[in-house]
């Protein structure tokens, strides 16, 4: 008998815990649950340190003031578990750990990405 995957078994994959960027730059912050599970059904949050910047819940997403136009997750990958982070146009102040998080219910998984733009230093993860 196949087992299936339950929501709540789902683990969060960073493959690059650090991006390196320049201003002007377009990245992605890549992050994926494991093993492959559709996340359409999730509540999928992108926090810049502790400011939410990208929030998806129920089919709606809400963008944080200044991030607005340039973050995006891509809604067709969300079937395939990708729930990476599209940054367009990196500015200075884009610096530092990114979480992602995932929410199904009462089961919360995080993974976090380190973004440093230019020579800055590694932002300690």
């Amino acid at each position: 008998m196949a087992a299936t995957v339950m929501d709540k078994d789902f683990k969060l994959i960073t493959p690059d815990p650090v991006v390196k960027a320049s201003v002007g730059d377009d990245d992605t912050l890549h992050c994926q649950l494991s093993p492959e599970t559709s996340a359409v059904a999730m509540e999928i949050r992108w926090f810049n340190g502790t400011d939410c910047i990208y929030l998806y819940k129920n089919g709606h997403v809400t963008v944080r003031e200044g991030y607005e136009g340039r973050v995006s997750v891509n809604t067709q990958e969300l079937q395939r578990g990708d729930v990476s982070l599209r940054l367009r146009d990196i500015r200075g102040g884009d610096r530092g750990v990114y979480t992602c998080q995932v929410i199904s219910g009462e089961h919360k998984e995080e993974g976090r990405v380190g973004l440093i733009i230019g020579k800055s230093p590694v932002p300690l993860l």
